[in-house]
């Protein structure tokens, strides 16, 4: 299991199935927003924060919502918005522990173009 929160301490997740790998996608959301997603069934991952904490951002097709603490900003997970579909989440490694994720490997997503892993 590893757990992360946001800056403040406002938003707080526990991913509890083994990751086989985490990714970083250059998408120009990802791109400028920093994240490493961990992504999994919205059943594998407990958020936990006080109605009306987040920010929600949807662009583009508008099939995710990014989310990001409202207090100190730090984008924290995302959540699909086509519930007809696997409901996919992914939560932002960044704001777990180094060490927790130091042995995970980051694959790299090309969500700026081919939307394949470049690996």
């Amino acid at each position: 299991m590893i757990k992360g929160s946001c800056h403040c301490g406002a938003v707080h997740f526990e991913v509890r199935k083994p990751l086989e790998w985490i990714t970083e996608c250059n998408c120009s959301a990802c791109r400028k927003l920093g994240t490493i997603w961990a992504h999994a069934d919205e059943s594998e991952i407990d958020l936990t924060y006080a109605e009306g904490a987040t920010l929600s951002y949807v662009w583009g097709d508008k099939t995710l919502a990014f989310h990001s603490c409202k207090t100190c900003g730090c984008t924290t997970h995302w959540l699909t918005l086509d519930k007809a579909e696997v409901p996919r989440m992914a939560v932002n490694m960044r704001l777990a522990e180094p060490a927790a994720v130091a042995n995970i490997p980051v694959r790299h997503f090309d969500g700026a173009d081919t939307w394949r892993y470049l690996d």
